[in-house]
């Protein structure tokens, strides 16, 4: 695209003039968010590529762009006409940044220096490209320096939103209580304090949210928690007199977000917690790094379980979320092939369905409404120019969430909107069986979601066919929709699996140029039964939507897996069916019943 290719040959401008070899651009801010604010959106504004992952390299002759399976697709077309060539992650062949930085600034014959934005990048992606890239050609990596604040015309600012109390109905915890925590965990590590920056962390311990990243409740700050002492850097203008007097109450300080180096400088106890996966390059070595104590946060752990009052708000999110998908499904059987539907129509009606429903704050993540072959770009959104119009038949793959006070959904349904071929129904019911299979687990406590993901893949990989994103994933109360440390996925991920956590199951199957199939639920992990050999956990299906039945080829599910979906569809009925009109109930007790 003409815009990319312009704005290349700026920043070659501002490489020359500062000695540097090439320039990397991550997808993340200065708090390692998978979602960041339009002003760190530099990766996006240099490639065109706007997916949430992915890493851009420029050189003085080349480009190109790293980005994993979710987005090969879409990132083929969207890098089209410019210089970036896609490396696709993962994939046998593909060279790391490393290996290609190595082959191409040798082929140049230009300056070893190579920069990224340390502020914008973690300490440990930093310091293992330093590692990689010494030992493929002795280069050095300058990170004080960001290209963007002399070639991005009309940068967005930082983002200044108002912050408000998330109540303790909701919350279900203090956030003097959660301090309280957090400080006894540091204690018995002997740690006297850290930083959080990651912006979902600062907002579930202070029982505080805000709107600056699109669909994540959150807001720009960071939190230093001493011994005896809390400070929040943020942009004062954000917090009313009601959330200062708040935060006084709670013992938590204010200082200007700009001041943040001189709060680290000026700290005063002997150690301090930096997480190398969350802390930027640059703050990491603001503090003498005999003083740092490089360690996993104990947040995300905490945060991960949720207690009593986030279940039961959990629970009354995915009633109403369940509610609207239902009127939703209802309302799309009924009209599609008799007025003009669209991808953008869908994901409009579905939108205004579930903002009727109380305590509605957003959607949690941008709805993916893909018919067909768009069902094969796995993180699809349509858009002005991508939208197409449905028609009764075919599948249609509809990914989508929605942030409530109490409770964050995310579900993913496959319909079919007539007539589908037998690769199709047999792509679908892979999926389901997947899916169900996951679903019926029984596994030990301490497990990791590493050890459970095979299950969701055994029947696809018996046909020959897999998919390379994750399987599941945390869910916030009320807050990001992507939440860790525990994941269920072929790439090893140690956290374990503990009663109180949500975790999605979505496995899926796409056939590029074709169509795509993925079924997701939100799951929470509850206790299932103690033996002499420990205790067991099993999962409790969160969300209430019907999943189609018209695709599935009944012979291929097994006794088990069929009882598991009736028995399901049965609960989806019974607890649903009192909200609904008698249209609704009759469609919803049809699209439950047994199969």
């Amino acid at each position: 695209m003409e815009n990319v290719n312009s704005r290349l040959l700026a920043l070659r401008d501002v490489m020359r003039e500062e000695h540097l070899a090439a320039f990397i651009f991550p997808s993340t801010d200065p708090h390692q968010g998978e979602y960041t604010p339009a002003h760190w959106q530099s990766r996006m504004w240099i490639s065109g590529f706007d997916g949430s992952a992915g890493t851009a390299v420029v050189t003085m002759t080349k480009a190109a762009l790293w980005t994993d399976s979710r987005y090969f697709i879409a990132a083929e077309a969207q890098l089209h006409h410019t210089e970036f060539v896609l490396m696709k992650e993962r994939v046998e062949g593909t060279p790391t940044i490393a290996e290609w930085l190595s082959m191409t600034l040798q082929e140049e014959a230009s300056s070893t220096e190579v920069g990224i934005d340390g502020m914008c990048s973690s300490a440990s992606m930093v310091e293992e490209l330093i590692d990689n890239l010494r030992k493929k050609g002795g280069f050095t990596v300058r990170t004080n320096f960001d290209p963007m604040q002399r070639i991005w015309e009309n940068r967005p600012q930082i983002p200044d939103h108002p912050v408000e109390i998330q109540p303790l109905e909701y919350a279900g915890e203090t956030a003097a209580d959660k301090l309280v925590r957090i400080r006894l965990a540091l204690r018995e590590r002997h740690i006297d304090g850290m930083l959080v920056s990651a912006l979902d962390d600062i907002a579930w311990t202070l029982n505080l949210r805000g709107t600056d990243v699109c669909c994540n409740p959150v807001f720009v700050s960071y939190l230093l928690i001493a011994s005896d002492k809390v400070t929040l850097y943020v942009n004062e203008q954000k917090l009313s007199a009601k959330v200062k007097d708040y935060l006084a109450q709670v013992g938590v300080s204010i200082a200007p977000y700009e001041q943040i180096q001189k709060g680290l400088r000026d700290y005063f106890e002997y150690n301090i917690l930096l997480d190398p996966q969350e802390t930027s390059y640059t703050l990491m070595h603001v503090v003498d790094k005999k003083r740092v104590i490089r360690k996993e946060s104990p947040i995300p752990s905490m945060k991960a379980i949720k207690n009593e009052t986030e279940i039961k708000g959990f629970r009354h999110a995915m009633l109403r979320d369940g509610i609207a998908m239902t009127k939703f499904l209802c309302w799309l059987d009924s009209h599609i092939g008799k007025e003009q539907i669209t991808e953008l129509t869908v994901s409009d009606k579905l939108y205004q369905l579930r903002s009727e429903q109380p305590l509605f704050r957003d959607n949690s993540f941008d709805t993916i409404v893909a018919y067909q072959e768009h069902g094969a770009i796995v993180h699809y959104e349509p858009t002005a120019d991508s939208d197409v119009e449905l028609k009764p038949k075919g599948l249609l793959l509809i990914d989508s969430g929605t942030q409530y006070q109490d409770g964050t959904t995310d579900v993913t349904r496959t319909i079919a909107l007539g007539p589908v071929t037998e690769e199709q129904k047999r792509v679908y019911t892979l999926v389901l069986k997947g899916h169900i299979q996951l679903e019926m687990l029984k596994f030990p406590v301490g497990v990791s979601g590493t050890q459970l993901d095979a299950l969701a893949r055994k029947d696809m990989w018996a046909a020959g066919m897999n998919f390379l994103h994750g399987t599941g994933h945390g869910v916030g109360s009320y807050l990001n929709v992507h939440e860790g440390p525990h994941q269920i996925r072929m790439e090893y991920r140690p956290a374990p699996l503990r009663a109180g956590m949500t975790v999605t199951d979505e496995p899926g199957i796409y056939l590029e140029g074709r169509f795509g199939v993925r079924t997701e639920n939100t799951l929470l992990i509850v206790p299932y039964m103690k033996t002499e050999f420990g205790e067991f956990l099993q999962f409790d299906s969160l969300t209430l939507s019907p999943i189609d039945t018209t695709p599935i080829i009944i012979e291929m599910l097994t006794k088990e897996e069929r009882q598991w979906l009736n028995d399901y569809h049965r609960r989806v009925y019974d607890v649903l069916s009192p909200y609904l009109n008698n249209e609704e109930k009759a469609w919803l007790a049809n699209a439950t019943k047994p199969i």
